[in-house]
């Protein structure tokens, strides 16, 4: 039987001594704690080794040391809610904190100077789940999942696309497992590749940010490329999470005339469907923009953020195990690379097309 939560009317109605509700949140606190605190220990490893080896940097050594952590000890409930609330909490505060280093005018211009290459990369994620999954006979829900966490944001597209759809949960694990797959090898090979290819770090940024599926794996790849292919890449990665709002808006309105006919009704999972943290992005980006951060914050503030995302990071890589990945099956593992290359090279071409690159 799961605890009852302390804020909410039915604790009090059910009659939970204060003293007990009290022992549960300590003991909720303990439960998070100790994962958290595994995914602490591995982001001060990790951000040592960062500091020896910057062109791979504290965040890939984070994701890396994580999964092997995960290879080799059994996974633990005891540490599953902690490592939960780093790859997840702990990331959205850490782009919060960024924001501190934006100022309005800059996420303005990010996002108008990359629609164009935007628009582009998530109408080939999303038509090319739609012709090579059906050419693979991969199921419908698998493969609009596939595209949508390909095309926006990895974990939240697909999480608020299965909100709408109704998805089954091997579909949604299937879709999971191939696009952490492909978040990994991008972390990996997008530095290498920029340094190869010469992208200045603004086209790094752009690429990172509208080519790789996951916000920690556009942090992680675009900072280990440098500071202001960072910055901009994670401001580009935030408004293409936006994206999430239409397409969700119109799989709902499709899948509610196919179900229910024009006059059906679907309710649409608008708190998943807009991430609240783009909101705390968004305000911290403001209180920079009307000068209320101190300059001689920002180089703590910068350092406290990239020490989050590598302990985001940790957490990421410490919650997949081998097994996971082997479920996935070759199938929609082979789309997600299909539409993963197709995405990488249609973000350098367009920005070769609308000279950004």
């Amino acid at each position: 039987m799961e605890p009852i939560p302390l804020s909410t009317p039915t604790a009090a109605a059910a009659g939970v001594p204060r003293a007990s509700r009290w022992r549960v949140l300590r003991s909720g606190c303990a439960s998070t704690g100790w994962g958290l605190g595994v995914a602490v220990a591995v982001a001060v490893v990790a951000s040592a080794l960062g500091r020896l080896a910057p062109i791979v940097g504290g965040p890939v050594f984070g994701i890396i040391l994580g999964g092997a952590l995960a290879t080799v000890v059994p996974a633990s409930p005891r540490l599953a809610p902690g490592i939960g609330f780093a790859s997840k909490r702990v990331l959205q505060a850490s782009i919060v904190i960024l924001g501190t280093g934006l100022s309005l005018p800059q996420v303005v211009h990010a996002g108008r100077s990359s629609l164009l290459v935007m628009l582009g990369t998530l109408a080939t994620a999303l038509g090319g789940a739609w012709v090579f999954g059906r050419a693979l006979k991969v199921g419908p829900d698998t493969r609009a999942l596939i595209g949508v966490g390909t095309g926006i944001c990895g974990a939240s597209a697909i999480a608020a696309v299965s909100a709408v759809i109704g998805a089954a949960e091997i579909d949604v694990a299937y879709a999971m497992g191939t696009i952490f797959a492909f978040n990994v090898v991008a972390v990996l090979l997008y530095p290498a590749i920029g340094h190869l290819l010469g992208l200045s770090q603004h086209a790094f940024g752009l690429w990172a940010g509208t080519a790789i599926n996951d916000t920690s794996s556009v942090v992680a790849a675009s900072y280990s490329y440098g500071a202001v292919a960072g910055s901009y890449a994670v401001v580009v990665k935030l408004t293409r999470t936006l994206m999430i709002i239409p397409v969700c808006v119109g799989v709902a309105y499709l899948r509610a005339r196919r179900t229910d006919g024009p006059e059906g009704k679907t309710r649409l999972p608008w708190r998943r469907m807009f991430p609240l943290f783009i909101l705390g992005f968004l305000a911290a980006s403001s209180m920079q923009s009307a000068g209320l951060i101190p300059a001689e914050w920002h180089g703590p503030l910068r350092t406290t953020a990239v020490f989050l995302i590598t302990v985001a990071l940790a957490g990421v890589g410490m919650s997949t195990r081998v097994k996971t990945l082997k479920t996935v099956g070759p199938r929609p593992l082979l789309l997600g690379a299909i539409l993963w290359a197709a995405v990488g090279a249609s973000s350098l071409l367009l920005q070769l097309a609308t000279r950004t690159l």
